[in-house]
């Protein structure tokens, strides 16, 4: 699944991979957690690739997932990691460096 303008990263596009289990319950709060943080502060700068490890098996251990769910920052680099529902706005805003 992927939202946002193209799929190119240009500069300042954020390219970002989430990691989930199914529809579970943290999976779900995290899908629209960062759909909506993307949405507000990251309008039409994103490209978002939703993975479910149940489906796609071999990228989650390609990137030697530990824990779910899990958002990665490809890019702009710094890679970034962040697991958990991503609820918490303060760690989205600091993990994409956004202050107000």
């Amino acid at each position: 699944m992927t939202d946002g303008k193209d799929n190119k990263n240009d500069e300042g596009t954020y390219v970002l991979r989430l990691f989930i289990t199914g529809a579970s319950p943290n999976s779900v709060r995290a899908v629209d957690n960062l759909k909506a943080f993307c949405e507000k502060y990251l309008k039409d700068k994103y490209r978002l690739e939703i993975v479910d490890v149940h489906q796609q098996p071999a990228i989650a251990q390609k990137e030697q997932i530990i824990a779910l769910p899990l958002l990665i920052k490809k890019s702009p680099a710094p890679e970034r990691r962040l697991i958990g529902d991503l609820s918490d706005t303060e760690k989205l805003m600091d993990c994409f460096r956004i202050t107000v």
